[in-house]
């Protein structure tokens, strides 16, 4: 009976190595097949996208025109409403802006009453507390950007003012 074990085996050795190397080789084959194939789609998907995308960040990223400054003449002297211990207090700012494109600098300066009565009125209303503060001043300066853009969007100007710069802030 031990030899016809080994007989068994023998012969299924014989026979069944080369099948089993056959599946072995064919079982690579696809195997490699399919990393090809993976890799080649993406690489043909993913290079598409990478080429598209590169091509909108060329398209998106413009070239920064140089920026252009108008300066408001007249400084802005209000005093403070609301105070406490009923002191009266006063500010005067200067004040510079900023854009890229010389059609807002124009419409600016064409709109300069309505400006400076909306800034004016942003300024009136003004705590003299909050704005003893690097955080008060650097609100309000947004505030006046935002005042600003909002009167010559107004004026349908195209475009909008980049920065406000105040050049002389003083509170007493």
């Amino acid at each position: 009976m031990a030899e016809k074990i080994d007989d068994v085996d023998l012969s299924e050795e014989g026979g069944g190595g080369k099948s089993k190397k056959m599946i072995i080789i064919i079982a690579v084959v696809v195997v490699v097949l399919a990393l090809a194939g993976a890799g080649g789609w993406f690489l043909m998907a993913g290079g598409d996208n990478e080429a598209a995308e590169g091509e909108e960040a060329e398209e998106v990223a413009p070239v920064k025109q140089t920026p252009i400054y108008a300066t408001v003449e007249k400084a802005f002297v209000v005093n403070f409403a609301d105070q406490s211990n009923d002191e009266v207090r006063y500010l005067q700012i200067k004040l510079k802006v900023m854009a890229r494109d010389q059609v807002v600098i124009d419409a600016f300066t064409l709109n300069t009453p309505a400006i400076q009565h909306e800034l004016l009125m942003l300024f009136f209303d003004q705590k003299y507390d909050a704005l003893n503060t690097a955080e008060g001043k650097n609100t309000l300066k947004k505030q006046s950007l935002s005042t600003i853009n909002n009167v010559l969007k107004a004026e349908q100007t195209e475009g909008e003012l980049e920065a406000v710069y105040f050049t002389s802030l003083i509170m007493q």
